[in-house]
């Protein structure tokens, strides 16, 4: 299994339902713009057996952070960088649900982000879960923000430990 960047020529986003309507439309309606302006890229993993259909997906991009919501160590760590990676978005299809594809998802987005690390810098990974979502980020050596308890963060270095 693989991810691929979202092509609109390629992928149907209409039949794509992981039951959250903003996550539905995000993928339908705005995805590809955000890509085309260089907001955003939005990578899809294909159903093997027909390569239209979109298993699930998930949405960088960067954001600035408050040094002041992380642990002191941080902030001393960090303190001339607050730029950081935003997983953005991730769904599965409902009908490829309980497959361990959000994990897969997980995965192939922190690799991707480790690999753009290396050549930008930037420190953390972000994302904004929904709620009764936190615990899966946590599983993968998330961490709350001091002020969030829905944001939450990775570092590169732990992600680079972790991939080892």
């Amino acid at each position: 299994m693989f991810s691929t960047a979202l092509d609109k020529n390629r992928h149907d986003r209409k039949s794509f339902d992981c039951g959250v309507d903003v996550l539905n439309n995000y993928l339908r309606l705005i995805a590809n713009q955000q890509s085309s302006k260089d907001n955003s890229r939005t990578f899809v993993i294909e159903d093997d057996e027909n390569k239209k259909q979109i298993m699930g997906f998930y949405t960088l991009t960067m954001i600035t952070v408050d040094l002041g919501s992380l642990s002191s160590g941080l902030q001393k760590k960090h303190k001339h960088n607050n730029s950081a990676a935003l997983l953005a978005r991730s769904a599965v299809d409902k009908r490829h649900a309980n497959r361990g594809l959000g994990s897969w998802l997980l995965v192939d987005a922190l690799k991707k982000l480790l690999t753009a690390s290396e050549s930008v810098g930037f420190p953390l990974v972000v994302v904004d879960a929904k709620d009764g979502v936190s615990a899966f980020y946590e599983k993968f050596g998330f961490v709350p923000f001091k002020d969030e308890n829905n944001k939450l963060f990775i570092s590169i270095a732990d992600i680079r430990a972790s991939l080892k």
